[in-house]
């Protein structure tokens, strides 16, 4: 491999989303707003899982994992983002641009994992709730969550190797927000044959592959939701599956339409909306979704609340 042809590119420009700065201005205020109410939202569920014994369920610890990888997700993105929104020159270094592709790809691969851990949780549950505090012991969830950062990573390790493995000696303009595997393949000066192969074999091993068994899954809670007798039953019971089916809905419908198209079909405006969607949109909702209505939560939040304000009035007695 010649290295110094591979770094002829010392950095990249981000077109972003928009070249008018009225419109960069104000996608700057929208931006920021959202990357700082997901951080609240996470770090506000993560707490209430950790402190109150409510939530000290398998659920809620798949989904402080969930929200932690959120808060990360966005992280590495968001910020370069605004920089950009705010600067002339709308560049990220070659490192920089590794670094974000690499941390995107495995927090992406973690959360299809992790959704499916979930399914398996809801499937558990309302399947075989008599085995259902023996099986999802401690010990069980953190191997799977454990696999899920394990599996996330090792997919990311693959794509950004591979793409490393190309020389990169111009052009430098990347027509998207963020270095994402597709935009930045475009701009090899080789053969990338291998890599949109290597992409494609990927996204069925660890997109479409955790999608299916998620429907699977689902297809054996729904028959056994229809078995339960009483309408106030299946109810209860489905209400338990409502925020996942909407999650995943979200996330896999958006990352199928990204990483799943041939690419002759791939649009630059429909990706950049599609990436932005799982990576910004997405993080933003999800507490929202899992905590809408949820009674688990709101309990928590109000239990501690109580002891908060019943330990302060014992410190003023």
């Amino acid at each position: 491999m010649n290295i110094s042809k591979q770094r002829a590119i010392e950095e990249f420009i981000l077109l972003g989303l928009t070249n008018q700065k009225d419109i960069q201005i104000a996608l700057f205020v929208v931006f920021l707003s959202c990357y700082i109410v997901s951080l609240i939202g996470n770090i506000i569920i993560i707490t209430l899982s950790r402190i109150s014994s409510r939530l000290q369920t398998p659920m809620y610890f798949f989904l402080s994992n969930l929200f932690f990888l959120d808060i990360w997700f966005t992280s590495s993105i968001v910020p370069q983002m605004l920089k950009n929104f705010l600067s002339v020159k709308k560049s990220i270094s070659f490192t920089g641009c590794v670094a974000q592709m690499f941390i995107a790809l495995s927090l992406g691969g973690t959360e299809c994992y992790l959704l499916l851990s979930m399914a398996y949780d809801r499937y558990m549950a309302i399947c075989s709730p008599l085995h259902y505090t023996t099986i999802m012991h401690p010990v069980f969830c953190i191997r799977m969550a454990t696999g899920s950062w394990i599996g996330g990573t090792i997919n990311s390790l693959v794509h950004t190797v591979f793409a490393m493995q190309l020389s990169y000696c111009g052009p430098n303009v990347i027509n998207h927000f963020l270095c994402e595997v597709p935009s930045v393949l475009e701009l090899a000066c080789a053969d990338i044959s291998l890599n949109k192969t290597v992409v494609f074999f990927f996204a069925m091993l660890v997109v479409m592959g955790p999608f299916f068994l998620i429907l699977i899954t689902y297809g054996y809670i729904i028959s056994s939701i229809l078995k339960i007798s009483t309408s106030v039953g299946r109810r209860k019971a489905f209400s338990t599956c409502a925020s996942h089916i909407i999650v995943v809905s979200l996330f896999y419908g958006t990352i199928i339409f990204m990483y799943m198209r041939p690419g002759s079909t791939h649009v630059a405006n429909q990706d950049k909306m599609a990436t932005l969607f799982y990576t910004v949109v997405t993080p933003v909702l999800n507490p929202l979704i899992y905590t809408l209505r949820n009674k688990d939560v709101t309990g928590a939040f109000i239990d501690i609340t109580r002891k908060k304000i019943a330990t302060d009035k014992g410190y003023g007695h």
